[in-house]
This record gives structure tokens, sequence and C-alpha cells, in this order.
């Protein structure tokens, strides 16, 4: 785990009947000064699935500025919190377990004692991040999920705006701020014209935040995520995936000076934001803005990932770390479900003399493509195109933009549904340009050729060889095997052919 972190064994016990035990499962907890949460990992690895992932709206930070203290029915919220995730965590028999409190926890007088009561119940130690710890932390996560991330991450959490630099997978300088809007409502007595001028007068004093042109800002938080929702609803977005979600920033400064000054039950009425969130939104936008035009951001970029991936991440041996995180999401899924998951790697290799010119990016689209494939054979037939194509448009992996995304499925839908028109409702509208459509086409029907040839059997690809020529696109089968090109086959040949503007032939030999 990170350096210095403190992770515990669970207490050994018998596992029920038919009950797997999974040693390597990593629990995280992260006591936020208005949220805490449980998050259960599969594995200690560079994109492990999420077993359990439950978070408690407590706001232990309420008021802590008038007060000097942590709220009293915030921190029964969170002992209780607590309690039942140690529940959990034992009856998943976790046996990694690490559990961090950030600014609430670290400034309030009777922080030292929460603490120590919830160590009582979690069962092991909690550490208490400095707000340098924090920010660094959070920015590993980003880079976690957007390797090259270029641009400034800030983590809005309850109490604190934490912030760090990143370019080429390395973090730069961190600030912390105490600017999370329950310390911003509290130090502004709930006057936004009050809480600009805080922030503004914080941030006018950051020398970092004059270089940032034409970069990106990497939203961490549960306030900036409400804020995304709410922007997805407003524009009409069709892929509501909020990983990577792109805002541009005159659509952000428009949307942060129209939230911040809604009422709290204008917010509520708003079935997309939580009734635990629509208290601080406002005061997440007023941040939001000031930072934008202190900064000369070009977007926001909304990363799901943050503090508890970059716990995982920072822990991670340097080999681990430099995996592509799409990958080997793509990877491990494939191993799960596909037939044979050899035949993945086995279709990149065949398929290669038809994209010989794909650049990197394209190449990794391809392998992720190969690497879902085979994700939907379990599926009804009248069901598999739809079914896989929202499976891979809205997993839970890093590494891909939604261009990139929707790109990778469409691939999958044309791998299952053959040449038919791609169906209208689910164009994506503007996620995909002809030219992307064109070549997930390819993509699926190169895939579809492949099964007709092999049925997903091991090392049977490469009794065929493919070929590229200026007309036609060539299947070279051995003449002991020339039973295998039967007219389904001839039919998926023609159909990639075309796509290609070429012939499809079949060469015995």
């Amino acid at each position: 785990m990170a350096a210095g972190s403190t992770v515990s064994q669970a207490s050994s016990k018998a596992l029920p009947r038919g009950q797997v035990s999974r040693p390597d499962q990593v629990a995280i907890v992260d006591i936020g000064s208005n949220s805490v949460r449980l998050v259960i990992y599969e594995s200690f690895s560079r994109a492990p699935a999420t077993v359990h992932n439950e978070k408690v709206i407590c706001a232990i930070g309420r008021n802590m500025v008038t007060t000097g203290r942590l709220h009293e029915e915030g921190m029964a919220l969170a002992l209780e919190a607590l309690a039942r995730f140690r529940l959990m965590a034992d009856a998943l028999s976790v046996s990694h377990r690490e559990a961090v409190a950030t600014a609430a926890a670290r400034d309030a007088q009777n922080g030292p004692e929460f603490i120590r009561q919830a160590e009582s119940i979690w069962g092991t130690p909690i550490r208490v991040l400095s707000g340098h710890e924090e920010a660094r932390l959070a920015a590993e996560g980003v880079l976690s999920g957007t390797p090259d991330a270029d641009g400034l991450v800030a983590d809005l959490g309850g109490g604190s705006l934490d912030m760090v630099t990143v370019r080429g997978g390395e973090t730069g300088a961190a600030q912390t701020l105490p600017f999370g809007p329950l310390r911003l409502m509290d130090l502004s007595k709930n006057d936004p014209a009050k809480a600009r001028k805080l922030v503004d007068n914080g941030l006018g004093n950051i020398v970092e935040l004059g270089d940032l042109s034409n970069r990106s800002l990497y939203a961490v938080g549960g306030i900036w995520r409400s804020f995304a929702r709410l922007e997805m609803e407003e524009s009409g977005y069709p892929l509501h995936v909020l990983h990577h979600y792109v805002i541009p920033r005159a659509r952000a400064l428009r949307l942060c000076k129209v939230v911040s000054q809604l009422s709290r039950k204008s917010l509520e009425r708003m079935k997309i934001i939580s009734r635990r969130r629509a208290e601080a939104l406002p005061y997440g936008a007023v941040v939001l803005e000031r930072l934008l035009l202190r900064s000369n951001l070009k977007d926001v970029v909304v990363s799901a990932y943050g503090l508890r991936e970059g716990l995982l991440h920072a822990g991670l041996p340097a080999e681990e770390r430099r995996k592509d995180p799409l990958i080997e999401f793509a990877a491990a899924m494939n191993g799960r479900q596909a037939r044979a998951p050899s035949h993945a790697d086995e279709m990149m290799q065949w398929a290669d003399p038809l994209f010989a010119d794909d650049t990197d990016g394209l190449r990794r689209v391809r392998q992720a493509a190969f690497l879902f494939s085979d994700i939907g054979w379990r599926r009804h037939p009248d069901e598999r195109a739809y079914g896989a194509f929202n499976q891979v448009l809205t997993a839970p992996f890093g590494g891909a933009d939604h261009r990139d995304r929707a790109l990778i499925a469409t691939a999958v839908y044309y791998r299952y549904s053959g040449d038919e028109d791609f169906p209208r409702e689910l164009k994506r509208a503007g996620l995909l340009a002809p030219a992307d459509e064109k070549h997930a086409h390819r993509l699926g029907l190169a895939a579809r050729l492949a099964f007709a040839l092999s049925a997903s059997a091991p090392a049977e690809l490469a009794q065929y060889r493919l070929k590229l020529t200026p007309a036609k696109i060539v299947v070279e089968v051995p003449g002991r095997r020339r039973t295998i090109a039967a007219e389904g086959v001839q039919k998926r040949l023609g159909a990639l052919a075309e796509s290609f503007g070429r012939r499809g032939e079949i060469l015995i030999g």
C-alpha cells in the first residue's frame, strides 16, 4: 500500500460452505468532512474491480469554523457507518484494510478523540492526512484513471480544496485551502458574495495557477460530480458516464453562475441532485467559478478517480503502475467472461495486416475491442449486440475518453450485429465522427469473421492467413481445412472486404 499507510490483517475464521476466500481484497475507508465512504477492491492491482462501494453523508465538518469542533450528530452517523463497514469487510473476509481521515478530523479540537473512537469501531489505525498528503493522493488517483492528465487536479472535499499540478505522469506543487463547501458556508455566514471574495483572496496568493494556459482542470469530489450531472442533464448529453466527462470553460462558467444563485429548495427539486448535496452545491460552484477565472484552464475534466484510488495506486510497484488501465480492465473482463481468453490476443496478431497504419491510440482501441469481443456469448441472441454494446459503453474503466469509449463499444456492437445499420437511438450524438464509425465497423466485422473461422478455439486463427491487397482481402485456407469456407464465412468475409472498399476472396491452398 501507500508509503506510511496502515494495513491490517483481518482475524482468520472458517469460511461457510461454498464461500471462496479472497485474501487479496483491499478495503479502504475515507473519512471526509462531508461523507464517510467504504470501497472494497477485488485485488491490489492496476485496474481492480470494485466489490462494494458505499457512502454515507455525515457532515462531521458542519459549523466547524464557528465551534472549532466536529458536529456531534455527524460524528454519531460516521461512527455508525464505520461499524456497518466493519461488518461488511468481515463478512467478505477482507484481509487488507486501510482508513484515512481528511480536513475536518485534522483541524477540529475534538478530532483526536473522534479518531480514537473511530479506530476502536473500525478495528485498525486511521491515518489523518495532512493537506499536502491529501492533495497528492487525489492527484495519484487522477493519474491512475487518466495517465496523460495535463493541468491541475483540484479535489473539493467538504472542508478543503486540495490542488496539485500534473504533467507527464508526474505530480508537481501541492496546495491546500480551507474552501470546502461546508467550511465556506460557515466562513461566509451562508453569503455566496462573501464566499466569492474569500476564495478570490485565497487563490490570489498561489503563483502556480498562473501557468495553466490551455490545460485542463481535473475535478475530483462528490460536489463537483453532482455539478457535472446537472450539466449533463441540461445539455442533453447522451452518455451518462461521469469519468472523463469534459465541460468546456465557457459552459462551466455559465452554469457556475446559475447554480451559485439557486436556493437549496430549487436544487432539491432536481431529481439528479441528492438532498444531502443540495445545500453545498452552490458553494462548490462558487469555488469552481473562481478557480477557472483565476487561471487560464481550457476546460473541466471530471474524474471518478480520487483519494481512494490514489491510496491504491501509490502503493503499487512501478511495473504495475506503468500498465495501461484500459487494457488491464479489458483483459480482466476477457479473462472472466470470454470462452477462450487467449483468442483476443490471437485476433490482434491475425488482423494486423488490415490495420497496419493504426496509430498507437487506434491500436489500443483495437486491443480493447478484441478483449471485449466475447463478453456477450451467454446473452440471448436477440440481445447480444445491444447488451454487449451497453455493457462496454458504461463499464467502469479508466484510460479512455468518451470518444474512445464509444468507439470500442460500437466495434463490439458490430462484432455481434454484423453489417446491420447502427440504430439511431444508439448513435450517441457527437461522440463519434463518421471516420470513427467507419473504423468501428471494420473492427467489428474483422472480429466477426475471426469467430466464424475459429469458434473462439485457441490456436485456430493461425491456420487461416489474412492478407490485404489493393483490390482484395484474402483468407488463405489450407486444403485439408477447405470445409471451413462455408457460406457463413464467405458472407462475413464479403462484408469485411466491402467495408474496406475491396472484394473478398478465399484461397484454398
